[in-house]
């Protein structure tokens, strides 16, 4: 049974308030790196200490893992493992999918393609084929995400090498695949192709290389609504920055060394143009410590989180965003002890969240969640909606009239109501999407719930 763990209150300046919350969905996972779906309705969860786990829809977990990295291929511990995991565009077809380890032995940065067996819920350990290999002269800043963006390519987030300050200079250095974002062709070339709009594609330096100057981008997401690129890059001494570009722009520069977040870190000679991040916030003002990035939300459960970055901390057990104008927003602070280390997201987009402990939460608007409209005292049904829909009150409520409206508050719909206890709303006329049905009683009262059209 799943039960509510938290409900933390924010205030918000626009149309409608929301609520974050985090519900429990599965636990007895150790160290969540990442969190990955397939295309169905299965979440893959990758473990630092080498297995990836397979969660049904119902959050039981799958008995035997889907794949096993031991001691003798990763080496874990720190900012050490199994870091990242990645399916093929077309793996419904060829099976393909691609991890993020550090290797055993020297902790280099291999990047590998495996594919599943004849059974769904288990890979074949003998189908590793390694396509990079990226020394690491220090144990941190591994970076580890993996990503295929929307235009078909993979994308690999990697740290600045370690230790501290960046003593390398690896960040800034166009020779180095340390401190940036690759871009790799998975489809062409043995191991692989290389793009033909990479920045230095046929040009002085490493042909991989997407963009330079991270320190260590602790998980990056594409928006699946636009196709934008976000990137939560670690902080040195004070500052965690978010960066937002538009998607397929290669080149950029993000600044580290010369610059941690909007503030110099170290001056440097002749600085080239840098991408500032979006939004910051420093660990003084914060008490955070280290970024952990997530997702734009994309799910039609919650339309109070539509167009919002989530993201969270590993020093701070809350959940933040930031908002179509970069703002920030904080959670309150969640019960138990969650240092978030990892965001997913399902197959219909809705949010997941990964802690040190072991557990996996859903991320929830309690202000409008699924069971919003039991709880308000009325019933939407059917939910999803096609050409009809009906409102059902309980007997504590009196409904005078209900309104339908679009995302942006637009009134699309008014009717007053009679007095069965059944209510019929005509949905014909209404494009497939999300909408919100407000009832109000006859003492005034308002409450409101989504409704999916289809």
């Amino acid at each position: 049974m799943k039960k509510l763990i938290l409900l933390a209150c924010i205030s918000y300046m626009g149309t409608h308030a929301q609520t974050i919350g985090i519900t429990s969905f599965a636990s007895g996972l150790n160290a969540p790196t990442a969190i990955e779906h397939a295309g169905d309705d299965r979440l893959f969860v990758v473990q630092q200490s080498g297995a990836i786990r397979i969660l049904n829809a119902d959050g039981t977990l799958v008995p035997t893992n889907f794949l096993t990295l031991g001691t003798s291929i990763i080496s874990t511990g720190g900012e050490r493992g199994l870091l990242g995991l990645a399916f093929h565009p077309d793996y419904a077809t060829n099976g393909y999918f691609y991890v993020n380890y550090t290797r055993a032995g020297d902790g280099d940065t291999v990047i590998a393609r495996y594919q599943v067996s004849s059974n769904p819920n288990v890979a074949d350990p003998a189908s590793a084929t390694i396509l990079m290999t990226i020394d690491q002269p220090y144990a941190n800043h591994n970076g580890g995400t993996l990503r295929f963006g929307p235009d078909g390519y993979l994308y690999i987030g990697t740290g600045d090498g370690g230790s501290g300050g960046d003593p390398g200079n690896r960040a800034q250095n166009i020779n180095e695949n340390l401190g940036k974002m690759l871009r790799i062709d998975v489809n062409s070339g043995s191991p692989y192709g290389i793009p033909a709009t990479n920045p230095f594609a046929n040009a002085p330096g490493n042909d991989e290389i997407y963009a330079i100057g991270l320190r260590n981008p602790w998980k990056f997401s594409f928006d699946r609504a636009t196709g934008d690129l976000w990137i939560a890059d670690v902080g040195q001494n004070q500052v965690e920055e978010i960066n937002h570009v538009q998607s397929e722009t290669p080149g950029l520069n993000y600044g580290w060394k010369c610059y941690e977040g909007n503030s110099v870190y170290s001056a440097c000679t002749n600085p080239p143009a840098f991408t500032f991040p979006v939004a910051q916030y420093t660990h003084s003002a914060t008490g955070g410590c280290s970024v952990t990035g997530g997702y734009v939300y994309n799910g039609s459960t919650y339309p109070n989180f539509l167009g919002k970055y989530f993201f969270a901390d590993y020093c701070l057990n809350k959940i933040g965003f930031v908002d179509t104008s970069n703002n920030i927003t904080w959670s309150s602070t969640f019960g138990g002890n969650n240092s978030f280390m990892t965001f997913g997201e399902n197959a219909a987009g809705e949010l997941f969240a990964g802690a040190s402990n072991g557990n996996i939460y859903r991320v929830v608007d309690t202000s409008l969640d699924v069971a919003s409209s039991v709880r308000n005292g009325f019933t939407l049904y059917p939910n999803p909606a096609t050409s009809e829909a009906f409102i059902q009150a309980g007997a504590e409520l009196q409904l005078s009239s209900y309104s339908v409206r679009d995302l942006q508050g637009k009134l699309l719909m008014e009717r007053r109501i009679g007095s069965s206890d059944h209510y019929s709303i005509d949905t014909s006329g209404l494009s497939g999407g999300i909408y919100l049905v407000t009832v109000e009683t006859s003492t005034g009262e308002r409450h409101t719930s989504r409704l999916t059209i289809q």
